[in-house]
C-alpha cells in the first residue's frame, strides 16, 4: 500500500506486540520532528552561573565592590556562587569566612534568595544565591 501511495512505511512502536507502523512522508515527519525539537529549545530558559571569589579578610571596599557585582548579576537573571578561598593559617579561622558570607546573606536580601547555606568543600567555603522568585 505505502509503495502504491508512493510513501514510506514507517515502524513507529517497535515494542508492542503487534508493532504499530504508519504509512507516511519520511522526510515529512522528520521535518517536523525537528522543528518541534528547534521550537522546544527556544522556549527554554539557560540559567548561568556567576562565580565572585573573596579571601576571608576582606576589606570593606573591597566587599562593597564585590557586593555590587553580586547585585548586578542578580538583576540580569543569573545565579551567583560566592566562594571563600581559605590559605594556610586562615583554614584554623574559619569562623571568619562564615561571618563575611553571614553578611553577604543580610545585604542581599532585597536582590536574591540563597539557594544552598554555606558549606565548607576543602578550602574553600561555598554559598549559593538566586535571583528573588527563582528559589527551588
Amino acid at each position: 500500500m505505502a509503495e502504491e501511495a508512493g510513501l514510506d512505511l514507517v515502524e513507529i512502536s517497535p515494542n508492542t506486540k503487534p508493532p504499530v507502523c504508519k504509512i507516511l512522508d519520511f522526510g515529512k515527519y522528520r521535518f517536523n520532528l525537528e522543528k518541534k525539537e528547534k521550537e522546544a529549545k527556544k522556549k527554554q530558559k539557560v540559567i548561568k552561573i556567576k562565580e565572585i571569589r573573596l579571601q576571608p579578610d576582606i576589606d570593606i571596599h573591597d566587599y562593597n565592590f564585590k557586593l555590587n557585582h553580586v547585585i548586578e548579576f542578580l538583576s540580569k537573571g543569573n545565579k551567583v556562587k560566592i566562594t571563600i578561598r581559605f590559605k594556610g593559617r586562615q583554614m584554623a579561622h574559619m569562623s571568619i569566612g562564615a561571618d563575611v558570607l553571614k553578611k553577604f546573606e543580610e545585604d542581599l536580601k532585597d536582590h536574591g534568595v540563597i539557594e544552598s547555606k554555606p558549606s565548607v568543600e576543602g578550602k574553600t567555603m561555598n554559598m549559593v544565591v538566586a535571583p528573588l522568585g527563582k528559589k527551588k
